[in-house]
């Protein structure tokens, strides 16, 4: 293990570390990384302003995801929600942007992954999480409905994360 903790793909005989690192490599390697050196830069950005998002919301997150105890409605409406609307004013952007219904050129990407299975999850624990950002919901329900995801989303074992 390059830094002595997992995650770790192994390629070739070869170890890459980082989850970011390897989900950039295999979006390069599968096509969900953007059509264009630009695109993929773009990508970049927002999945890294995706991890800004996390890092956060990470104080008020085990609560928010069932996995601590804590106030839920409380650390929604103080925390989780106002950095929410930050990142999803950011997400409509780019929304609008592309005119797409993706967050970057006409095709899905990682970035569009984050996004619609991070917001399609934590709506379930705060229903008021899409207030006021329709198309990050169109998002989330544009890009769960592609078969392969839809197919995988209904079949995947049930995790806390």
């Amino acid at each position: 293990m390059p830094f002595g903790k997992m995650p770790v793909l192994e390629v070739d005989g070869k170890q890459l570390a980082q989850s970011f690192a390897i989900v950039r490599f295999l979006a390069r390697k599968f096509g969900f990384a953007g059509r264009s050196p630009f695109e993929e830069a773009l990508v970049d950005s927002i999945a890294d302003q995706w991890k800004d998002f996390i890092n956060e919301v990470q104080p008020c997150l085990l609560t928010v995801l069932g996995i601590a105890d804590g106030d839920l409605e409380k650390v929604a409406k103080e925390q989780f929600l106002p950095a929410s609307r930050k990142f999803f004013g950011f997400m409509t952007k780019f929304l609008k942007e592309s005119k797409s219904g993706y967050l970057v050129g006409d095709s899905l990407t990682f970035a569009d992954l984050y996004l619609a299975e991070t917001s399609a999850e934590f709506a379930k624990k705060i229903p008021a999480l899409y207030g006021g950002f329709p198309e990050v919901k169109a998002h989330a329900e544009k890009v769960r409905s592609n078969p392969a995801l839809k197919k995988w989303i209904e079949t995947r074992p049930e995790t806390k994360f």
